[in-house]
């Protein structure tokens, strides 16, 4: 490793606030798990995936139909290029490609632990695909000891867990990493039957848990790699293990909810999706306004593009959701009096076509798509309660004006 120098953390907060992942794990051609799920799972985390390939796999969401191992040199090449340039905040560790190449990585995180003493690693034993393909032989699983060492936690399902262990009981083998390694344990429970599930986070002074149900999906290919990923993306961030992996199983359930239904078996998540669930704080995400007729309302909302997710017409609420996951509610409240003195935004690319559109089907404009002195382009129009609804484009406008304050 010779001239290789991280640099330090103090020295790249003076120039970004983004956290630096550095994800060494193999690819997955069908985009659901590895490499590829790693990158989606980061940056819509608002993070940045650097990457070491370990292994190039044929795979599909009907399984693996080759694996190539990257040569060991190879894999070591790439870490130390992005650690000697770009820095690293955080790194997960995913498929590892042979047992050498677990020992050598070993060998060189520890050497990166030396100037970087609380460099948060996450280590995802990977060991079968979702499709049931074996992904890591006895000699490689052997060599995973060194990596627990240097682990800051490990994400093993059941049954990487037994494997590791030969314990039958989830939390004795937990403990049992723990007290030989080091390392913290998450125990997750998505291979347990039945419709309740818990995880549940071992450490050496603390056992937190977690319950949840079982989410009706069939496209679960990449949980493992997604849920580590996340882990690492929040640790990178400061937050203590037990938070991160509290916001990073909410991340993997949004993604779950979310899948886009591809493939014939076991199909990816949605990880691009989370835009707005989970991140950066605080994050506006959700308006309501107050109506006066339920029916009225859902109609006209309805027929603006939005889709509503919740209807309660006994309680006098719907919710909608807009492009990109924001939220959009109405609470009816027959006996108010409605002042508009606030302005709604839902801004949509294809403006003047939609307006034009909606204008067709009956719904009244106070004046169509106008360009403004602020570089927005925007129709107006009230809802039937009065509320004031601008329909616009701005594009990085909006984000990034001419006269954006530094």
């Amino acid at each position: 490793m010779e001239n290789f120098a991280p640099r330090s953390r103090t020295a790249v907060d003076a120039m970004t606030s983004t956290a630096r992942i550095l994800i060494i794990a193999g690819s997955d051609s069908g985009g659901g798990a590895g490499i590829q799920a790693d990158i989606k799972t980061v940056t819509m985390l608002g993070g940045h995936a650097m990457t070491a390939v370990t292994a190039v796999t044929a795979q599909s969401t009907l399984g693996v139909t080759g694996v190539h191992p990257v040569p060991t040199e190879m894999v070591l090449a790439q870490i130390d290029a992005v650690i000697a340039d770009i820095g690293v905040d955080a790194v997960k560790i995913g498929m590892i490609g042979s047992a050498f190449t677990a020992e050598q990585v070993a060998g060189r995180l520890e050497q990166i632990r030396e100037s970087q003493p609380d460099l948060p690693i996450v280590f995802d034993p990977v060991m079968v695909a979702t499709s049931g393909a074996e992904l890591a032989d006895d000699a490689t699983i052997r060599a995973f000891a060194r990596l627990m060492k240097v682990a800051t936690i490990a994400t093993p399902n059941l049954p990487e867990l037994k494997r590791l262990t030969s314990e039958d009981d989830p939390v004795a083998a937990a403990l049992h990493l723990v007290g030989e390694h080091g390392c913290a344990v998450l125990i997750k429970g998505g291979h347990e039957e039945g419709d309740a599930l818990a995880d549940a986070l071992i450490e050496t002074d603390n056992i937190t848990s977690w319950q949840g149900q079982r989410i009706d999906t069939t496209s679960t290919h990449g949980t493992g790699c997604t849920l580590a990923s996340a882990i690492a993306m929040f640790l990178a961030q400061d937050a203590a293990l037990p938070d991160a992996v509290a916001r990073a199983r909410e991340f993997v359930r949004v993604a779950l909810h979310d899948a886009p239904g591809l493939g014939q078996g076991s199909g990816p998540m949605g990880q691009a999706f989370v835009r707005l669930d989970i991140g950066a704080s605080p994050r506006l995400n959700q308006v309501t306004v107050t109506g006066t007729n339920y029916a009225r309302s859902v109609a006209f909302y309805r027929k603006l593009g939005l889709k509503q997710i919740v209807d309660s017409p006994d309680t006098g609420y719907a919710r909608f959701e807009a492009g990109g996951g924001g939220t959009f509610s109405v609470q009816i409240d027959p006996e108010e009096t409605i002042s508009a003195t606030t302005a709604v935004y839902f801004e949509c690319d294809d403006l003047d076509e939609r307006v034009e559109q909606l204008a067709r089907n009956g719904i009244a404009f106070e004046h169509g798509p106008r360009n403004q002195p602020w570089l927005w382009r925007e129709a107006r129009l009230r809802d039937p309660d009065g509320n004031i609804i601008f329909l616009y484009k701005a594009g990085e406008a909006r984000r990034f004006p001419p006269w954006r304050m530094d």
